[in-house]
């Protein structure tokens, strides 16, 4: 068993942040699992080195210790590109010059919060792609997906289930400006690394199907997934760094303590009885994962306060 923390250094970590990584943990350490750290930092323009250096600091104050990293993925570009060529090998990669005001027209709803790609590009021939790159256009790249349904166990959420080509569409693996996706590098990284086990916020439950869909196709294993209802602020709204919704900082200023921050989401979040601080050791206490299901009905967000 061996999980991960995956945050990406673009901010200091609000409530939702420390409640994912909190949940990470107890999961992999009731199991007797080890935990990885993982800078995701692929959006080079808002990551920075600071933010990083900055989010390892709250984990070790807040108690959350890993066992191994942190690896950064950065200095992952080749393994993401030997990747990218396997796919490309199997003929499933094509170029995509669509423009996000394309994608917005002709791409259809998804039940989840992403478009479904209408494949516009999918066809086009050789001399097509070569007069487009002529005119200066840089393509993103897409992977090719069948009329296939994807189904796996979530360990919250239970039974889930994705059509590729109707809820998915083709999706990107490489963007325009030559950075490899998040659904691509995830993948590749979860697999080098001997990640077992995934959990993180159910926003990320529709984009799962598509990891399983890559993994499969570079004969990795499928980790372990849980995804747990998000911790949102009045009104449904999500918990945003952008916002600085429950930073770290106001927390410390509200509450006074690491161990009664942690204890409060722990409280919000139902893991402990009453809203006192907290160590992660204490929490693990009586901690199991089929307690998960119980604790978290399907889709419940949890209000925070």
């Amino acid at each position: 068993m061996k999980g991960r923390f995956a945050p990406s250094p673009t901010g200091r970590m609000h409530a939702g942040n420390i409640y994912a990584s909190l949940m990470a943990w107890l999961v992999a350490k009731s199991q007797g699992g080890t935990m990885l750290l993982r800078i995701e930092d692929l959006d080079r323009e808002r990551s920075k080195p600071a933010f990083a250096d900055q989010i390892m600091r709250d984990y070790e104050m807040l108690g959350l210790a890993w066992d191994e990293g942190p690896v950064y993925q950065h200095d992952r570009e080749e393994a993401y590109r030997q990747a990218f060529e396997a796919l490309r090998g199997k003929g499933l990669v094509y170029p995509c010059f669509c423009s996000r005001a394309d994608l917005h027209a002709a791409s259809a709803p998804h039940r989840g919060e992403k478009l479904v790609y209408a494949g516009t590009c999918r066809g086009l021939s050789d001399a097509q792609v070569r007069l487009r790159e002529a005119e200066g256009r840089r393509p993103a790249y897409r992977v090719a997906v069948p009329s296939e349904t994807i189904r796996f166990d979530d360990a919250v959420q239970g039974p889930y289930e994705q059509r590729l080509d109707r809820d998915c569409g083709d999706f990107l693996i490489k963007r325009s400006d030559g950075a490899f996706a998040y659904q691509l590098a995830v993948v590749v990284d979860d697999a080098s690394g001997g990640v077992t086990s995934v959990v993180r916020g159910m926003d990320l439950l529709c984009s799962t199907p598509q990891q399983v869909y890559l993994q499969r196709l570079l004969g990795f294993a499928q980790p372990r997934y849980a995804h747990i209802p998000l911790l949102v602020a009045q009104r449904d709204r999500r918990l945003s760094k952008r916002d600085r919704d429950a930073s770290l900082d106001e927390l410390l200023a509200k509450y006074g303590s690491p161990q009664a921050v942690l204890g409060h989401i722990a409280y919000v979040a139902g893991l402990q009885p009453a809203d006192e601080p907290a160590l992660p050791e204490q929490l693990l206490k009586g901690f199991s994962v089929e307690d998960l299901p119980a604790r978290f009905p399907d889709k419940v967000q949890i209000p925070f306060r």
